[in-house]
């Protein structure tokens, strides 16, 4: 039987229970990697519910940079008897499968065409450690050490990881490398190291991170500005509101008085949680709310109010499988167009469409600018693919000169100054956004009652449908304006920094070669512009 053989250039995955600790070894094993400058692609396939049902870790390995993933796996390790079967049957021929011994292999999981690769990993660890907990957790460890010696991961690499990973912790430091080199020193002694396929060190990654969309948009929405998060948990959606409450607790509390400059409010369900968002809104403060597509359907009327009241509304939409509950812990772009006209009648929402971590923080901070200026709800809409797994990522950037573009707001002088009658929906300037004002700006002018239901151009309520005619014409006008705001559409053939469509907004790498090199041309995935394609 032939032996798989690739440099740079294979598949592994991990297959695990839920609950046991094994993502965070996944994750390191996936780090130590890119930090050899090789680019990966690590995905995290879960189940919906807590723990005890399989999940799987899978790492594509590619130094041309083909991200995407493709059938068939090169290396498996599988701890897990409940998918073993489903598992053995995925490795390609000619490929490893990597397994516990500790019990033998029952005869129905053997195939001829597939070298096997055992390890006494639970054994091992009850050898040397007695705490039972531990011992599960450091069997994760033990197999990390023995994939490294088969495939030829840096050692010294891993040792950072792990000592970056528990930093302050010394005691759970000298465990984890004690574990690790148990399974690097019992592959060494037992198999031929390393494997046909293996590693070797590049420089293919430059200056680019590894990072959760997630995160990204949570650092984004700090940046922003924004102040006020509520929402309801959602999977794939709850990590970003837990990112934003996270770096609050470092850059929004008064470093004097310790008093927190921010407020996270988990809501009794989405209603109320956008309900929240657009009150804090219209009293001046930027808010926001993540969820994904169950959320939006139950946030359609209030996204409604905020579309016909004129509130500047920003949501984060983290999109799942469907239909109704559908997959929650698998990827789907499934909400496109029920978030683009989320409500009834006449609405359109603006919609961002990041394809990287950074244009995450970059769109994210980008929806509190355009809400406020065009008065209207903004969606940015990820899916759990690049909200949950780490993706690589150029580094994030921010100007400190960058102001905030809070729109057309009055101040207490403009309203003191204003001999005219002022208007809430009086379009005043041709682009069909009017000027807004925040309670209590003045003491007598500027106050205002709005609602969802029919008023004209002063927010006095009325039926008489030549008003409602014109404040809906005039909101299609600002629907022109926002055109101009978020830019032009391209063609196919044409290599821009980005793509500004009608209701998308969707930023794209440059591609001048691979990250760290220049000249080569690459594909990097998401790439419009990138693979020429019409839009």
């Amino acid at each position: 039987m032939h032996h798989l053989t690739a440099l740079n250039d294979f598949v592994v995955r991990f297959a695990n229970v839920n609950g046991t600790g094994s993502a965070s070894a996944n994750l390191m094993f996936a780090k130590s990697i890119f930090r050899m400058g090789i680019p990966v692609s690590p995905k995290n396939i879960f189940p919906s519910n807590i723990q005890g049902l399989p999940t799987w870790y899978e790492v594509r390995i590619s130094e041309k940079g083909y991200l995407g993933r493709r059938e068939g796996v090169d290396i498996m390790l599988s701890v897990n008897p409940q998918s073993m079967p489903k598992d053995i049957a995925n490795v390609k021929p000619n490929g490893y499968f990597l397994y516990d011994s500790t019990k033998e292999l029952h005869k129905e999981f053997i195939r001829d065409d597939i070298h096997y690769l055992g390890v006494p990993m639970m054994q091992m660890c009850m050898d040397k450690f007695s705490d039972p907990r531990q011992r599960q957790l450091l069997k994760n460890m033990v197999y990390v050490g023995a994939m490294a010696a088969l495939i030829d991961i840096e050692i010294p690499v891993l040792h950072e990881i792990i000592s970056l990973q528990f930093k302050g912790k010394e005691k759970l430091i000298a465990a984890n490398f004690q574990a690790l080199d148990m399974g690097i020193q019992y592959v060494k002694e037992h198999y031929k190291c390393p494997l046909g396929l293996r590693l070797e060190r590049r420089d293919k990654v430059g200056d680019w991170i590894l990072l959760d969309g997630n995160t990204a948009c949570g650092l984004g929405a700090i940046y922003a500005g924004a102040t006020v998060a509520a929402w309801y948990p959602i999977t794939p959606s709850t990590s970003l509101v837990q990112a934003f409450e996270k770096y609050a607790k470092k850059l929004r509390v008064d470093p004097e008085t310790g008093e927190n400059k921010f407020a996270v409010i988990q809501a009794e369900d989405e209603l109320a949680a956008i309900g929240v968002v657009i009150g804090a809104a219209w009293n001046g403060a930027r808010s926001f709310t993540a969820t994904s597509g169950p959320g939006v359907s139950l946030m359609s009327e209030f996204l409604g109010l905020a579309y016909f009241a004129e509130i500047p509304t920003v949501l984060a939409d983290v999109q799942r499988g469907g239909p109704s509950t559908g997959m929650p812990t698998r990827t789907q772009q499934s909400d496109i167009i029920s978030a683009a006209y989320a409500s009834h009648g006449d609405t359109r929402h603006v919609l961002l469409f990041p394809s990287t971590p950074a244009e995450c923080f970059d769109h994210m901070a980008e929806a509190f600018d355009l809400a406020e200026q065009l008065q209207t709800p903004v969606i940015v809409m990820t899916d759990l693919d690049l909200g949950m797994n780490e993706n690589m990522s150029p580094p994030l950037a921010w100007d400190d000169s960058r102001a905030y573009e809070r729109g057309k707001v009055l101040t207490a002088e403009e309203l003191e100054n204003m001999a005219e009658r002022y208007g809430r929906y009086l379009d005043v300037d041709g682009d069909g956004i009017p000027w807004r004002t925040i309670p209590g700006t003045h003491p007598t002018k500027g106050s205002f009652f709005t609602r969802g239901t029919s008023r004209d151009e002063y927010a006095a309520y009325t039926e008489e449908g030549p008003a409602y005619v014109r404040n809906v014409d005039r909101l299609l006008k600002k629907w022109d304006t926002a055109k101009n705001r978020t830019g032009a559409g391209v063609v196919s053939g044409e290599k821009p920094e980005c793509f500004r469509g009608n209701i998308f907004r969707h930023h794209h790498l440059r591609c001048p070669g691979s990250p760290g090199t220049a000249g080569s041309t690459r594909y990097y995935p998401g790439c419009h512009a990138c693979q020429s394609v019409s839009i």
